[in-house]
């Protein structure tokens, strides 16, 4: 009789070779390009939040004087007991609140362009600051076209011209609703570009040693 054969054991030096457990290792591991496609990190883009927001709500000041020189005037007369409008048919109320909204909607557009080709990444901090600085922005070109406008004062400005003379009324946004158009429209034409240009997810990287799955079969196959 002879011994039964048994088999030949491995070197110590050297680990045994396991195809499987090469081939399912890599699922698991994050490649280093995968790590450098996911972007600046949460400080990083709430920083540049803050930035676009202050920027952005800056620019508040050009529309405010746009606003002012852009905008029609609202003729009003006084005579000795009350103060009405001039030309009761006008439209240049209309044309004061329209002019805003024209101008708000430009920059909205402008705005969300600018910050979409310097962040395409985009993140949910980039998109909540140009909302913000938008909307801080239409605020402070509102408050900055009364502000620099003609007088507020409709009583005293009246006395101050005499009765019987035409002076322009004071800038005023009769519908608050144009304060939203430029965050609506930055907001629309950001997610707009970034939807239709912004970069995509990575595929999937292949696994060297081909389907895990029909690995796993082709084991079970073996054993069976």
């Amino acid at each position: 009789m002879t011994a039964p054969l048994t088999p030949s054991q491995p070197p110590h030096d050297r680990p045994p070779h396991d195809p499987w457990q090469q081939a399912a290792q890599p699922s698991g591991a994050v490649p280093p390009q995968a790590d450098e496609e996911d972007g600046p990190g949460m400080k990083t883009e709430v920083r540049q939040a803050a930035v676009i927001a202050v920027v952005v709500a800056v620019c508040g000041v050009v529309l405010g004087l746009l606003w002012l020189w852009l905008a029609p005037r609202v003729p009003l007369i006084a005579d000795s007991e009350t103060v009405y409008l001039k030309d009761t048919e006008g439209e240049q109320a209309i044309g004061v609140d329209g002019t805003f909204t024209l101008l708000a909607l430009a920059f909205g557009a402008v705005s969300g362009a600018v910050v979409f080709l310097l962040h395409r990444r985009g993140g949910i901090p980039l998109v909540v600051g140009l909302t913000a600085g938008s909307l801080l922005g239409a605020v402070l070109a509102w408050r900055l076209g009364i502000f620099l406008g003609p007088e507020t004062d409709v009583v005293a400005h009246a006395k101050s011209v005499g009765k019987g003379v035409a002076f322009d009324a004071p800038m005023e946004l009769k519908a608050k609703g144009a304060l939203l158009a430029w965050p609506v429209a930055a907001l629309l034409v950001h997610l707009g570009l970034t939807g239709l240009f912004g970069p995509r997810d990575p595929e999937p990287y292949p696994l060297p040693y081909g389907d895990p799955g029909r690995a796993e079969g082709s084991s079970d196959a073996t054993g069976a």
